[in-house]
């Protein structure tokens, strides 16, 4: 799942660098001694406050429009892009046992195909919960 949301990039005049805040992510603050390293740390403290939530059995907060944010003087609106996926297959750690029934004839044809059960119940779950935006 790929989710995009508007940060705020405020220059540190004094020392360098940028502090990043995620507006739609309350706390979700981060920091980079350059603009390059601010996003890549904006996108890691999203990407983490997210998942956090997701393991507390929380949903994903909306994103506001890049419009709706006004920064303080001084901060820089732009977007920042979310691969959940790949950073819950890295640093997930939750995961819930689940029982389910199907017909026969679906698990045999299944186990002959290879097909792995638990990747094609998330997959199907991803979909119609997070649908692509």
């Amino acid at each position: 799942m790929k989710l995009v949301y508007p940060a705020v990039f405020y220059p540190d005049e004094e020392e360098g660098g940028y502090t990043v805040e995620v507006p739609d992510l309350p706390g979700c603050v981060s920091e980079g001694d350059d603009m390059a390293e601010a996003i890549l740390m904006a996108v890691d403290a999203a990407s983490g406050w997210i998942l956090g939530e997701w393991e507390n059995g929380e949903a994903t907060p909306d994103a506001s429009g890049l419009g709706d944010i006004r920064p303080e003087d001084g901060g820089i609106v732009s977007l920042i892009a979310l691969d959940m996926d790949a950073y819950a297959e890295k640093y997930g750690k939750t995961a819930v046992r689940k029982n389910l029934t199907i017909p026969a004839y679906l698990n045999t044809a299944a186990e002959a195909a290879g097909i792995n059960f638990s990747k094609v119940l998330q997959d199907a779950l991803e979909q119609r919960l997070f649908p692509a935006v």
